[in-house]
């Protein structure tokens, strides 16, 4: 048995740190061993991947989902969630903090962006938990834990581009991911009340002001901010929970309704849109891009004889259906110090998800825990994209050794939601058998 395969990833690796781009890097790749491996007729075989990746009909809620984000960036719901959300969160200890992460969850609802969210609410919540002397580890750990709920917390593109390589159905994982999503969401704001009960002095409470909008005043401006997107993430995700329409279909409703909340809130401008679609086409090109050269170095991987390879491997090491799962996320995790979200699903996705099915594990609880996996990956130092995003937004108060220290507490209530969810798959699979079942 040929073990060529293996040279691909220490000299995919090589280019990476080289700083070649991750789509050329997959490309040059998968063209070397390609051709090593079948010939000049392993262009044909690009052609064929190109093809299959352009007629991919669930990729095809890529932009529609980078738009909708886009679209929502400008539509004005964050300042109006940031008001209504905390009008009734702010007399609690910590709550500026719990209600940016309600706030997160929301948004990453209605965007499936993760830079989107994290970037637009930072914005808007830095300067208030700032003036109120909010604890900055505090401020760093909520915006960045928070901004990336869009990971796990559906609808995500993470999710779409998943779906395909683990060939599990895209709607499966999307309606499986919202019980994990919100127990994460729900650890993260029950760390910061209790931490800002013990330490009050890291979330203060603020004190009742003279002009306070009265009851009916606050009901007013909340059902203005919460009504329209909540309704928005109902006809993205309860069309897709109720059958009525496949996951291309409900991006598409929510990128139009993404519009359609623009107009509502008056917000919409012409400059707005061809921003939008300028910054869509831009993202999608990226992603597709590295889809792509993701696809075409599986398509090398499997014609040396990789799936052998690593079946021959994994059989020696005798590491059975949970050995195995391990590996895969402690590696998912590795990766995520160096790698984005894309490298890491089309990388290890392709690879194992013949071995873990014919090992008996469930590919849908698989993903959701991967998921989580990539979701810790966006806080963990050194690559930390979350960091990353928040250090463009951020005042020169906030130190990076703030940032480094902020996000510790959030990636270990990330893995403690992975270890409920390895531990009770009826978190993930219940929903779906419940709701999508035939």
């Amino acid at each position: 048995m040929s073990y060529t395969s293996l040279l691909i990833f220490p000299f995919l690796l090589t280019l990476l740190f080289l700083g070649f781009p991750v789509a050329f890097s997959m490309m040059a790749t998968a063209f070397v061993f390609g051709v090593w491996t079948f010939g000049w007729a392993f262009v044909f075989q690009v052609v064929e991947k190109i093809e299959d990746v352009a007629s991919n009909f669930v990729l095809a809620a890529v932009p529609l989902f980078v738009f909708m984000g886009a679209m929502l960036e400008r539509s004005g719901i964050a300042d109006r969630l940031f008001e209504a959300i905390h009008l009734w969160t702010r007399r609690l200890p910590g709550g500026l903090a719990i209600g940016t992460v309600l706030m997160c969850i929301i948004f990453a609802a209605s965007s499936g962006v993760v830079g989107a969210t994290e970037t637009v609410i930072g914005l808007l919540a830095i300067p208030v938990m700032l003036r109120y002397r909010y604890n900055k580890e505090l401020i760093v750990g909520t915006i960045c834990a928070g901004g990336s709920l869009g990971t796990i917390i559906p609808p995500s593109v993470v999710v779409v581009v998943m779906g395909p390589l683990a060939n599990v159905s895209v709607g499966d994982l999307l309606v499986g991911m919202i019980f994990p999503g919100l127990i994460m969401a729900g650890s993260y704001i029950a760390y910061i009340l209790v931490l800002c009960l013990l330490r009050p002095s890291a979330g203060p409470r603020i004190a009742a002001e003279a002009d306070e909008p009265p009851l009916a005043e606050r009901l007013r401006i909340t059902a203005r901010a919460l009504v329209p997107p909540l309704f928005m993430i109902f006809a993205v995700l309860g069309s897709i929970m109720l059958g009525w329409a496949a996951p291309t279909e409900a991006a598409a409703i929510g990128a139009f309704g993404s519009v359609l909340l623009t107009l509502f809130y008056r917000t919409f401008t012409w400059r707005a849109l061809h921003e939008s679609v300028m910054k869509t086409l831009q993202i999608s090109t990226m992603i597709m891009a590295i889809i792509l050269g993701g696809s075409m170095m599986t398509g090398a991987f499997v014609g040396a004889g990789g799936i052998a390879v690593a079946q021959e491997l994994v059989n020696n090491l005798a590491l059975g259906p949970w050995g195995l799962m391990v590996i895969v996320l402690f590696l998912a995790f590795i990766a995520g110090f160096f790698l984005d979200w894309i490298s890491i699903v089309l990388i290890l996705v392709p690879i194992f998800a013949p071995l873990l099915t014919m090992a008996g594990i469930n590919m849908v609880w698989f993903c959701i825990a991967l998921l989580i996996v990539i979701q810790t990956s966006y806080l963990s130092p050194p690559m930390a994209p979350a960091i990353f995003y928040f250090r463009a937004i951020s005042p020169p108060e906030i130190t990076t050794a703030h940032m480094y220290r902020g996000v510790v507490p959030f990636i270990c209530l990330q893995l403690v939601t992975l270890a409920i969810v390895l531990s009770f798959p009826g978190t993930v699979l219940w929903l779906p058998k419940m709701l999508l079942a035939p």
